[in-house]
């Protein structure tokens, strides 16, 4: 299905400078107003500098749940809209704010395909340091995460999951915004952040969403309120369009789980799809796990849905799905299978622990930022990224540490990076005398 045409309706075209004043005075914008929005934003009519205008209005000034919901639609159908409904199974996706060591996504897809669930994941833009699910991916060779809409529904109707790069084809009014917010410091606007993740969500043919909404310093959602704030828009949104819809708030001022990096993380995803790996992932993933098979209707109940669960992480049809679905994208499953072809690192060093005490805060960025200096991120001048490097056994919240025993094992290659990274580890720990009370991982269920 591609964009509708637009109907010729007498609509006075207002001028730009009169949409950004009525925004920045609170003003509510018609649908016509915001189709035009998205027309003249999609040809390239209104000037950069009174879109960054408008989208700096938007962000101070918010918009309504019908703004937001029609926003979402346009921006949906500026592009072409998949069609699923050939394929007779439920068809639900998974989303995440992103987040520090999340690697949610590589374990909630085979489980869903596992449970007799479609998952169509396209996998958009990530914040600044964050690893993306394809970036991970990429560590198994010849992975390919970008497909042709063809080539992604072809897949979906064979293997029911896929791992694809947004394509540009797709909500493409969501890639102009999604850039021009990344430039304004806008990209915390709830009705923004809204209408991008529904609209390509949306377009991809998913039938339903769970949302894991992330807050804290490891997050570009440090308020907590906002956060749940964010949860209750994008489920009011959804449902308004016809969509199952459920959110999860979630904390993120920790890494989630012991790693960091790409191949690491790829290691603990398969621990998890084995039934083993770190408790938090653990939670996360049987939490956000039962929301998926509840939301696609393949278990009744809260009971079910766990047992549902539970056995396709333990009896190894979900670990099975993930290796037919990276095989499927030309991936070299036998890393699947044997995690230790993955590269490895030429040195592993310990961070000490400064003195004895608890681990009292950790600060996710600055492990992330750590991270991508070591070499796991794709730099501004497009360099490869490096699969060995990352951190590994991190010490978490509430964990007794005694002097000099170390607080994470970071996996590099170049020492002058390391000496760069190092600033940005030692920085990220607090240490106490008194053991501080961990903050609950799932803080609040939306739907």
């Amino acid at each position: 299905m591609t964009k509708r045409p637009l109907t010729s309706r007498r609509f006075v075209k207002p001028s730009y400078t009169y949409l950004i004043e009525k925004k920045r005075d609170g003003g509510e914008f018609t649908q016509d107003e915001i189709r035009y929005i998205i027309d003249s934003t999609l040809d390239g009519e209104m000037p950069q500098f009174q879109l960054a205008a408008l989208a700096m209005a938007i962000y101070f000034q918010g918009m309504s749940a019908q703004e937001s919901a029609i926003l979402t639609e346009e921006m949906m159908l500026s592009g072409e809209v998949i069609d699923l409904s050939h394929i007779a199974k439920p068809k639900i996706d998974k989303y995440s704010t992103g987040g520090v060591g999340d690697k949610t996504a590589l374990v909630l897809l085979p489980l869903a395909v596992a449970s007799g669930i479609v998952v169509p994941m396209m996998c958009g833009e990530d914040q600044e340091y964050e690893i993306s699910t394809l970036a991970k991916l990429s560590a198994v060779p010849g992975f390919r995460g970008n497909l042709s809409v063809k080539e992604f529904t072809h897949q979906l109707e064979r293997h029911h999951g896929a791992f694809v790069a947004q394509t540009k084809d797709l909500a493409p009014a969501d890639g102009k915004f999604y850039e021009l917010r990344r430039n304004t410091g806008t990209i915390p606007s709830l009705p923004l952040i809204t209408g991008s993740v529904l609209s390509k969500k949306l377009a991809e043919g998913a039938e339903g969403l769970v949302i894991d909404v992330k807050w804290g310093n490891g997050s570009f959602i440090k308020d907590l309120e906002q956060a749940k704030q964010l949860a209750r828009s994008m489920t009011r949104v959804g449902r308004s369009m016809k969509r199952r819809c459920v959110a999860l708030v979630t904390d993120m001022n920790q890494p989630l789980g012991d790693a960091v990096g790409t191949s690491l993380e790829l290691k603990e995803a398969i621990q998890l799809l084995k039934g083993e790996g770190p408790e938090d992932m653990k939670e996360l993933v049987l939490k956000l796990g039962m929301e998926i098979v509840r939301l696609a209707g393949v278990a009744g109940s809260t009971l079910s849905a766990k047992q549902t669960v539970q056995r396709h992480l333990e009896d190894g049809t979900a670990l099975e799905k993930l290796r037919e679905i990276v095989k499927a994208q030309g991936g070299d499953d036998s890393f699947i299978d044997d995690p230790s072809k993955f590269p490895q690192a030429k040195h592993i060093r310990k961070l000490p622990a400064p003195k004895r005490g608890y681990v009292h805060t950790i600060n996710a960025a600055m492990i992330a930022k750590g991270v991508h200096l070591l070499g796991a991120g794709v730099d501004s001048e497009g360099g490869k990224i490096d699969h060995a490097v990352g951190v590994s056994e991190i010490k978490k919240v509430g964990t007794q540490v005694k002097q000099g025993e170390p607080l994470m094992m970071i996996h590099y290659n170049d020492e002058a990076k390391l000496e760069q990274a190092l600033e940005y580890f030692k920085n990220a720990y607090r240490l106490a005398p008194k053991r501080p009370t961990p903050p609950p991982l799932v803080v609040e269920r939306v739907a």
